[in-house]
């Protein structure tokens, strides 16, 4: 079985049949047939205010996001599909913080459901720094259907490394 770099820690028997999929050639209708059109956030300005609305709506006390964005040297830099980020500084007598969230270009022409997976699963880490129970929980009140999400998104990116994009 060859490597399958997005899928690192899934089940066998997940990883086998995705090496199903790729090797009937059946992973570009399986999307396809799932997510069938992109998202329309395709500039900052958009997707600024996609993210700042699922902020209000299930975050309100959480602290002001001063950038959202997309960014090209996330997968190479990284490895993310996303990337939450806060700086503190110092102004006066008080602490004041400063939260961006990065997400990878590539996502720029995806289906809406795979970046509402990345940004609720960003905006979860403006309450929960590490990934554990109560951050996954709070990942799947914004988005019930969040850890199949996460599969399809990686699955999507085995498509974008094997067969290349998936949308026109």
């Amino acid at each position: 079985m060859s490597e399958l770099t997005y899928l690192a820690g899934y089940p066998e028997s997940i990883l086998s049949q995705v090496e199903q999929l790729l090797a009937q050639q059946k992973l570009t209708a399986y999307l396809q047939n799932k997510y069938p059109k992109v998202h329309e956030y395709s500039t900052e300005k958009r997707l600024y205010d996609y993210v700042v609305g699922l902020q209000r709506q299930y975050l309100k006390k959480s602290a002001p996001l001063s950038k959202v964005c997309f960014d090209g040297s996330l997968q190479l830099v990284h490895r993310a599909l996303g990337l939450h980020t806060y700086a503190s500084r110092v102004q006066g007598n008080k602490l004041k913080a400063k939260h961006e969230i990065r997400i990878g270009k590539v996502f720029q022409r995806a289906p809406l459901e795979m970046l509402r997976m990345i940004v609720v699963h960003e905006l979860a880490h403006l309450k929960e720094k590490d990934h554990n129970k109560s951050f996954y929980q709070l990942c799947c009140h914004m988005e019930p259907n969040y850890h199949q999400l996460e599969l399809d998104t990686r699955l999507y990116l085995t498509h974008l490394e094997r067969i290349g994009p998936l949308y026109a």
